[in-house]
């Protein structure tokens, strides 16, 4: 959560701050704030609550100029949204400025210390107790302080850090939370992510877990937390601003939904050669290793743990290998039996969630193999990974994912085609089948996304419930999870999901007349029972959304309103009635009024527990 943006250079600093804030406010937007060197004795800082837009009229009225600057979009996680709790953080004087992603574990310890010394806290925040601390300990040179304050936090961070004493450089420092150092002419940048600085340059320092950066306008120096100088490769970034555009879309989650038919085919292209062959003997799936794999867990958060048990649906059927799909939070904290047999599969769409971070460490302690899904080349899981697997989704902005779902899912079932293959579970004409399967899904999304206007529809006649109940079997309920998730986190509906058979079980109590059920029935020998759950819900007053093949009208004898999908295999259907769910989420969004992009209380990148 969080975004940090800092400039040095010969220009001016609030320019490039607030740009790049204006980038990252998906990952936060509680409150935003910036603190420049202006020649001053002290920093000038500016901090509004609520969206970055407040900070921005107010730096209208009082504009700070100067060459260096540091600037923050906050996620609260200790302390309410407001001025005060906002960052910048800083010491008494306002010598010292630091911003901060993360949680810093001990801070009421070191709280409690520091205010024995006499140090005055002003906000509820675990980050000014970096500044105060920094404070305590500086003696004329900020990053020895810097060092030997990082021998005293415990916890998460990417850090950024100042002193009025010294306006030549910027000191950073990360462990666990995402940072990367922008390379200019003349000017140099650090940023919580690529997009913030993508604008000025697209050459980047991937910073790594324990270590701190010095950063001066004509300079960048990486070091150990010992302030031994450490060696780095630059990155050159492909993709540009204009993929990460709206490119004429109203919001950045239509647009993402409308580009899935092109990144399913480019994640399948990057898998399977002109010969029909997949290969993912790079992450270390060879037919020798996975023949002495005795466990497989699937371990992710939200909508990847979602795709996490689509992947276990394809898997175990295609391979008959069992899979467990663990929850990244929880995973760790029940000591799962792992050892040197056991594959970890991890999700995770920004490379960077900590909790998914924190169990894939888990696992590497107790010797498993560490293979890692994930959208963001260069990321902390990418890095940390024994083999890391791309999706090919391109920048994902909205905060809700679609595309990063989808290709996850495109990732999953060529993993148990694959291995399904390789362990002879499978023909070679049912494998290239199953591969052309894949390919023509492109042609059947689009063709569902052809009748989002009708999705819109259906949308508004469900805008003012204040429940949506989602319901499947089989495959059709794993996609029924994700699509009572979008729903919920961006209309602010509150929606369940539950499989079909369950809801008889006690959850039918809460169907009353008009109550909303979405309800996917694409799973050919379930559909007879989909079917009586339907009526089951009808006959106490819900008003039923289905979604079937083509050609199964006769679920319009039941239901209020069907979408069809083109009739592939069963298998396939996840694929199609994803997109249904999708859409249905982003307008009844829309049509409440609410900020599709950003809904309240999210963010984009989770770097907390």
């Amino acid at each position: 959560m969080c975004g940090i943006v800092g400039y040095i250079g010969s220009q001016n600093a609030q320019d490039f701050v607030i740009d790049g804030l204006e980038k990252l406010e998906y990952r936060g937007y509680d409150s935003a704030g910036i603190a420049v060197n202006t020649g001053k004795d002290r920093f000038e800082i500016v901090k509004k609550v609520g969206r970055l837009q407040n900070l921005e009229d107010a730096l209208k009225e009082h504009p700070l100029k100067g060459h260096s600057g540091i600037g923050h979009t906050r996620w609260a996680t200790h302390g309410k949204p407001s001025d005060v709790n906002s960052h910048p953080h800083f010491n008494k004087d306002k010598t010292l400025v630091v911003v901060h992603n993360g949680i810093i574990e001990n801070y009421l310890e070191l709280k409690k210390d520091l205010q024995a010394k006499g140090y005055e806290f002003i906000s509820e925040t675990d980050t000014e107790v970096v500044a105060h601390l920094l404070d305590s300990l500086y003696e004329g040179d900020l990053l020895e302080a810097v060092k030997k304050s990082l021998k005293i936090i415990k916890g998460a961070y990417a850090l950024g850090m100042m002193s009025i004493s010294e306006p030549d450089r910027i000191i950073a420092a990360r462990k666990e939370s995402p940072l990367i150092v922008g390379l200019g002419k003349g000017e140099n940048f650090i940023a919580s992510d690529i997009p913030a600085i993508l604008k000025y340059t697209r050459d980047v320092y991937l910073i790594e877990n324990n270590e701190i950066v010095e950063i001066k306008k004509d300079s960048v120096k990486i070091m150990d937390t010992e302030g031994n100088e450490v060696s780095r490769d630059v990155t050159h970034v492909e993709w540009d601003m204009e993929a990460a555009s709206k490119g004429g879309y109203e919001y950045f989650m239509e647009k993402e939904i409308y580009e899935q038919p092109k990144v399913l085919m480019e994640t399948l292209n990057s898998r399977v050669d002109e010969n029909k062959n997949i290969n993912f003997d790079d992450a270390g799936l060879t037919k020798e290793y996975l023949e002495g794999v005795r466990s497989i867990y699937i371990v992710a958060c939200g909508t990847a743990y979602h795709a996490g048990l689509v992947g276990k649906y394809i898997i175990e059927k295609k391979t008959r290998i069992k899979v467990d799909v663990e929850v990244a939070s929880e995973f760790r904290y029940r000591n799962p039996v792992i050892d040197d047999k056991t594959l970890i599969i991890v999700l995770s769409q920004s490379g960077e969630t900590l909790d998914t971070l924190e169990a894939m460490k888990e696992g590497k302690r107790h010797g498993a193999k560490i293979v890692a899904i994930t959208n963001v080349v260069g990321s902390s899981i990418a890095r940390e990974a024994d083999h890391v697997i791309y999706t090919w989704a391109g920048p994902e902005i909205a905060v809700a994912s679609t595309k990063a779902y989808s290709t996850q899912m495109m990732i999953l079932y060529l993993l148990a085609i694959d291995m399904a293959y390789k362990f002879n579970k499978i023909t070679r004409e049912e494998y290239e089948h199953d591969i052309n399967s894949l390919y023509d899904l492109k042609e059947h999304v689009e063709k569902v996304l052809e009748h989002s206007e009708n999705v819109e529809k259906a949308a508004a006649k469900i805008l003012d419930q204040h429940s949506i109940f989602y319901l499947g079997r089989g495959l059709d309920y794993m996609i029924a999870v994700e699509g009572a998730l979008k729903s919920k986190e961006i209309s602010y509906i509150h929606s369940e999901a539950f499989a079909s058979g369950e809801l008889k079980h006690g959850t039918i109590a809460l169907i009353d007349e008009g109550v909303p059920v979405v309800i996917n029935v694409t799973q050919s020998d379930l559909f007879d029972k989909s079917v009586s759950n339907i009526k089951e819900v009808a006959a106490r007053g819900a008003y039923v959304i289905a979604i079937a093949k083509e050609g199964n009208t006769i679920v319009e004898e039941v239901a209020d309103e069907v979408f069809y999908i083109p009739a592939v295999e069963d298998e396939y259907t996840g694929f199609l009635s994803i997109i249904i769910h999708q859409l249905l989420a982003y307008y009844l969004s829309k049509l409440k009024g609410n900020d599709v992009d950003k809904p309240r209380n999210l963010a984009k990148s989770v770097t907390v527990e």
